[in-house]
């Protein structure tokens, strides 16, 4: 039996953690987020 386990909302649970934990980190989780979901839309990195 294997476990599959979808990326997207388990990022979601320890950025959420993350943001509770240290507020100022939002910023860069947002940057980041953006970044990488404006580089998968491009098509520059195989998804």
């Amino acid at each position: 039996m294997t476990l599959h386990i979808h990326m997207v909302p388990v990022v979601s649970i320890i950025a959420g953690v993350l943001i509770l934990v240290m507020p100022r980190l939002l910023n860069y989780i947002v940057a980041i987020y953006l970044i990488l979901v404006g580089v998968l839309g491009l098509g520059l990195l195989p998804a």
